[in-house]
Order: structure tokens, then sequence, then C-alpha cells
């Protein structure tokens, strides 16, 4: 049963029990519509439907009486018209003033003594959650849900089906059907039809990259979250982490087909700590990629708001968000600095402990196949409750690269930033003499030396370079020794180490020592 269909049989059940006053939030008006004209008949009402432009008309879209526009003229109907019925009032929150919603709340309180052959119910259709207080206290209020992913195959084949028979049998080729569904979850069900239809027409065919870019669209019109573009190279743009790619790879594996039917969990997500510039945030942009699901990054901090509730709500807001658009992967960047007021004392109200709170319970109750890629440099300011299991599948550790990963690092640095320009450099040779880099710092260093190599007659970049560039640099390793060695003391029996141990060696006080 998807969860639509499991919203319809509550419908049902609360016309029968004879509620009087529902509150539906949707964007989706006709299909909400249908679905409650389908509840009400199994409940035995008849439904009529009213907005301040048509009237009043009945299921089919009949007029019953036109030039009905006024809200209270509406209620007063209502209340004079004592046939069995379920009125659905579109945007009726649009006229709320004391005078309206008094009428409503009187209205609502009234017909439950109704007959039963006289009985009556109002559903308030709107794309808003703001239940007026007065109205609080008498209304129930159901937030439909958006089309599940058997909801949305049958548009892709009722799109399908529409077509010429010698243009439906190229529309889904091998393996996109199941893409195009994915990429349209969380669309309204209209928003999912367009975009097929869009797809067809510009390429004969069901294009799920294109599908999936509408969900931009969303993101953007939400302002709750930041969509952010990937890294084109997917995990290739790390260097090293090979734990940690390892532990990734096999978690894509469980947002296929094949997992779904083998009864596979959803991923929940993993919380990368370590030390700064190590290649947290860009792992989180890389499996991105990898992953070809978007990436959305959610700033708690910017969703704090000085009223009281309001921070709560965007976070709620943006969360819901992320659901809309899954599969999907979510990015908290230095996670800890959000959350900073969280434990001890409560210096910010309050706020941070109920963002916690808002985000904790959404880690644990959240559906659809939403991806928590978290980062954090100081753990110290993590509360206890976050780093549970059951949050995340794993918590990583990110420390100073190896030699094999500065390696690593500098390689793809150089063939991002100079390719054409290196005419000869000792990778091996500059990765020694680096040995306390962080992966930012020896990116850092290529910029650098190709601005020495322009100015020196345009030249390719070399080896020398390369060593001058870095002299130039105080490591961070240095200058934030005691809180890299507290880290690693910390890690050492909490977290997962995110790369392979060098050969023969560990990493301790940023040195490598033998084992």
């Amino acid at each position: 049963m998807t969860p639509s269909q499991k919203v319809n049989e509550d419908l049902a059940a609360l016309l029968r029990a004879r509620n009087t006053l529902l509150w539906i939030v949707t964007r989706e008006e006709l299909r909400v519509e249908r679905a409650i004209v389908a509840a009400a008949g199994v409940a035995q009402y008849p439904t009529r439907l009213w907005d301040c432009a048509t009237g009043l008309t009945d299921a089919q879209g009949g007029p019953i009486q036109q030039g009905l526009q006024d809200a209270n003229a509406m209620l007063n109907t209502i209340r004079g018209d004592e046939t069995r019925a379920v009125y659905v009032l579109r945007d009726l929150h649009k006229w709320f003033d004391p005078v309206v919603s008094r009428n409503l709340k009187s209205l609502a309180r009234d017909l439950q003594s109704a007959e039963r052959k006289k009985a009556r119910a109002i559903i308030v259709l709107t794309s808003s959650s703001e239940v007026p207080p007065e109205l609080a206290g008498c209304t129930t209020v159901i937030d439909y849900p958006l089309p599940a992913r058997e909801e949305i195959a049958k548009v892709l084949d009722d799109a399908i089906a529409a077509l010429p028979p010698e243009l439906a049998a190229q529309a889904a080729p091998n393996g996109t059907r199941d893409a195009a569904i994915d990429a349209a979850v969380g669309l309204t069900s209209e928003e999912a039809s367009n975009c097929y239809a869009k797809s067809l027409v510009t390429t004969k065919k069901i294009d799920p990259a294109q599908v999936s870019s509408e969900k931009r669209r969303v993101i953007a019109r939400e302002k709750v979250l930041t969509w952010y573009d990937p890294d084109p190279r997917g995990l290739a743009a790390v260097g090293g982490l090979d734990k940690l790619k390892e532990w990734l790879s096999v978690r894509r594996k469980a947002f296929s087909p094949a997992a779904r039917a083998y009864g596979l969990p959803t991923p929940k997500g993993c919380l990368l700590v370590g030390v700064p510039g190590c290649g947290k945030s860009l792992t989180a942009k890389a499996v991105a990629a990898a992953w070809s699901m978007p990436l959305l990054r959610l700033d708690l901090g910017a969703l704090k708001s000085k009223f009281v509730g309001e921070s709560e709500a965007n976070i709620r807001r943006a969360l819901a968000v992320a659901e809309t658009v899954s599969p999907c992967i979510v990015w908290l960047d230095e996670i800890e600095k959000a959350l900073a007021g969280s434990t001890g004392p409560q210096g910010d109200g309050g706020v941070s402990s109920d963002a916690l709170g808002v985000v904790l319970s959404w880690m644990q109750e959240r559906q659809g196949s939403v991806f928590v890629i978290a980062t954090a440099n100081d753990v110290r300011g993590l509360p206890p409750e976050l780093l549970r299991k059951g949050r995340f599948d794993e918590l990583f550790f990110v420390d100073l690269p190896t030699h094999a990963e500065r390696v690593e690092v500098l390689a793809a640095s150089i063939v991002q930033l100079c390719s054409g320009h290196a005419s000869d450099v000792d990778v091996p040779a500059v990765a020694d003499a680096t040995q306390d880099f962080t992966g930012a710092e020896l990116a850092a260093i290529v910029p650098d030396a190709m601005f020495a190599a322009f100015g020196d007659g345009e030249r390719g970049i070399r080896t020398d370079d390369l060593l001058a560039a870095a002299k130039t640099v105080t490591p961070l390793a240095l200058t934030a020794k005691e809180k890299i060695e507290e880290l690693r003391a910390w890690a050492s029996t909490r977290a997962r180490r995110a790369s392979s141990v060098a050969d023969g060696v560990a990493r301790t006080s940023g040195r490598d020592i033998d084992i």
C-alpha cells in the first residue's frame, strides 16, 4: 500500500467518524480532489467543490450556485443547506479574517450534532500548513503525500502508452525505465507528466537526466536547501581514502532495483570527522557524481531564526523537501558549528538544542532514500546522541594523507589544474617533501607552481616549482598539532579509519612510525 492509499483510507474513516473540519495540505489540487471524491463515496457523501472564481459545483464541475464568491456567504450556504455532503473549499485560508474564522469554527462545531442524513463535512484544500490557532482544536490536518514510486511508474507508463506504437517501443530503452522513475520521485504527478512529455518531445525517448533536472526547480522554489553541482570526476577526484571509497561503493548498490526486491534497508549515511582540509567535503561532492544523485547542502545555521519555533519549522521544511526529491544526498557541512550550544549552557536560548531534536527525530524516522553525509572538524562539539549507532551507518576518521595518498592527491590536482603544462614532475619526490601536508595544502601548491612557471617563460611546471611552493607552506599539522593529537586519540576507539594504514606504519603525531 502506497502512502497515498493509506491517507485515502484514513480520509474515508474520518468522514465516516463524522469529523466535520479537515485541512488537507497539498500542491496537487486535481489529484487530491479525485481522492476526496473516492473517499467521500466510500463514506456515502456526495462531494461539492467551491472556490471564489467558479462558485459552488458538483464533483463533475457542474454548476450548483454561481456567483458565490464570498467565503462567509459560502459558509452560510453550508449551514442552511441540510443535504448530506462533503464541501471542498479551495484556498479558504486566503479569506481568513476574524469573522470568517469564527464562522468556520462555529459551523464545524454545529455540524457535529447534525442528523446522519443531514451530515456535512468541510475540507479546506490548501497549499498552506498554517492553521489559525483558533481553529487548531477543531481541525484535523492531513499532509497529503506526493506520488510514490508505483504511482510515478503509472504516470510514465501512461505517457508511453499515449505514443504511436513505433515510438512507444523505443521510448524507454533497457535500463532507463527504473532510472526515469527514480528521477521523477519527489515531483507531483503533473510535474512528472510534464517532464516525461518534454523529454519525449525533445529526445524522442525518456531521458532520466532531463527529468532529474526538474528537481533543481523544486529546491530553488522552497529556498531552504542549496543545490550543489557535484564534482564530475566522481570518486576519482578524491585522493586516497580507499576504505571510505570501498564502503561507499557497497552502499551505492543498496539503491538499485535488485536491492529493493531483496528487501535491503536504505542506507542512512555516514559521519566524517577528521583533520580540516583532508577531503571530507570533497567526498560529499564526489559521491553525488559517482551515484548520479542530486547533492543538497543543508545549512542548519542559516535556518535559525529569532522567532520562537521558526527555526525548527524551517529545518522540518528543509528535511521534507529533501525527502520529496529523494533519492538524493544531503550534505551537512561542519555540523558541530551548526549545533554549537545544543549541549551545556543554552547561550542561544535553546535554539540549537531544538534544532538538534528535529534533526535526530528525522534521522530516526525519515522516509525516502536520503543519504546523509555530515562532516565535522571538532568532535568535542558534537552531542553524544548524534554519534550513537543508528543515526549514521558508519563514523569515519579522516587523517592526514599517507605517502601513497599524497601521490594521488598531487597527481589528481596536476591533471585537473595544469594538464598539458606539467613537463617534468616527480610526484613521489614532492610527496616525500610534503609529509605533514593536508590534501588542501597539497592542492594549493599546484597553482603556486603554475604562477612560477608562467612567470619564467610560460613553461610547464617542474618538480622544483612544486618543491619551492611547498617550502612556503606551514602545515596545519604543525600549527594545530595539539588539536590533531586530541582528535586522533578520540578516533582511535570510536571511529573507523577512512584510509588503509600505510605499508608497515601507522599515523600518530603527524609522523609515520614503525609498528
